[in-house]
C-alpha cells in the first residue's frame, strides 16, 4: 500500500514532460476570458491602420488611423499617442489624442491631452487636462450632426467677386 504511492511519486503524469511542463500534444488550456475584459495594446507597440469591433479596448502604445468601437469603450493609456478619428460609446483619454472624437461620453483625465473636434452627449474634463478643441455637446434626443459642407477657397472668391459686381451695378 505505501510502496505504490512512492512509485507513482517519481513518475510524471501523462501529458507532461519530466520537467512538469505540458507536452505539445496536450497544450495547457488558456484561462477563460471574461467578455468585459478589454483588449490591451501595451506601451512600445506601434499600429497604423484601422481598428473596429464591439468590445472594450485599452491602448497604451502609438496608433495612427481610424478606430470604431461599437457598443464599447476606448481608453487611451497614459503612455499612448493616438492620431485618429475615434468613434466609440465611451472614450477615456489619459494620454495624447490628435483627431476627431465622437462618443456618447468623453472623459479627459488630468494627464490627458486632446487636439481636434469632439462630439458627445456627455463630457468630463478633469483638472490638469489639456483640450484644444471645438466641442459640440448634443442633447439625448438630438441626432449626430453631419459635418458642415466644406467651401472651397475659389468658391469664396467667386462669391465675393459676384457680390462686388452686384454692388457696382446698383450704383
Amino acid at each position: 500500500m505505501w510502496r505504490k504511492a512512492e512509485e507513482n511519486k517519481g513518475r510524471p503524469s501523462p501529458g507532461t514532460s519530466p520537467s512538469g511542463v505540458p507536452s505539445p500534444r496536450h497544450p495547457a488550456a488558456a484561462p477563460p476570458v471574461s467578455p468585459n475584459t478589454p483588449a490591451w495594446v501595451s506601451q512600445g507597440i506601434k499600429i497604423k491602420g484601422e481598428i473596429s469591433g464591439r468590445g472594450n479596448l485599452f491602448l497604451d502604445g502609438v496608433f495612427e488611423g481610424n478606430i470604431h468601437i461599437a457598443d464599447g469603450s476606448f481608453t487611451v493609456g497614459p503612455n499612448a499617442r493616438v492620431s485618429a478619428e475615434i468613434e466609440a460609446r465611451e472614450i477615456i483619454v489619459h494620454g495624447e489624442v490628435i483627431g476627431t472624437l465622437k462618443g456618447e461620453r468623453v472623459q479627459v483625465s488630468g494627464t490627458g491631452r486632446v487636439t481636434g473636434d469632439l462630439e458627445t452627449r456627455g463630457i468630463v474634463i478633469e483638472d490638469g487636462a489639456v483640450l484644444r478643441s471645438k466641442v459640440q455637446v448634443r442633447r439625448d434626443d438630438e441626432p449626430p450632426q453631419p459635418p458642415p459642407p466644406a467651401v472651397l477657397p475659389r468658391a469664396k472668391e467667386a462669391a465675393a467677386a459676384a457680390g462686388a459686381q452686384a454692388k457696382d451695378q446698383e450704383q
